[in-house]
C-alpha cells in the first residue's frame, strides 16, 4: 500500500509543480465536500503505468543463464569427469568424456 501513497504523491508533487493545482486548498476542500485532485481514469492510468527504479541496483536485469550450465551439471555428477575438469578447464575434459554434443 505505501508504493501507491507514494505514487499519489509524487503525481500531486508533478501536478503542483506544472500549475495544473492550487497550491492552497479553496474554501471547497476545507469543508471536505471538494473535487479530488484527480479523476478515477487519471488515477488509474498512473497505478497501470510500468515502474520506474531509482535505484540501479533494483532495475538491474537479471544475467542471462549459462547455455553451459546442465553439461557442466552432468559432467560435476560424474567424479571422473569432475577431477579432470579441476586439471584442465570444464569443457576440455566435458569433451574428452562425452564428445562435442
Amino acid at each position: 500500500m505505501r508504493p501507491l501513497l507514494i505514487l499519489a504523491l509524487l503525481v500531486l508533487a508533478t501536478l503542483c509543480l506544472a500549475g495544473q493545482v492550487e497550491a492552497k486548498p479553496s474554501a471547497e476542500s476545507k469543508s471536505g465536500k471538494g473535487t479530488a485532485f484527480m479523476s478515477k481514469r487519471e488515477g488509474s492510468e498512473v497505478v497501470r503505468r510500468p515502474r520506474r527504479y531509482v535505484d540501479q541496483g533494483q532495475g538491474a536485469p537479471a544475467p542471462y543463464p549459462d547455455p553451459l550450465e546442465p553439461k557442466r551439471e552432468v559432467c560435476e555428477l560424474n567424479p571422473d569427469c569432475d577431477e579432470l575438469a579441476d586439471h584442465i578447464g570444464f569443457q576440455e575434459a566435458y569433451q574428452r568424456f562425452y564428445g562435442t554434443a
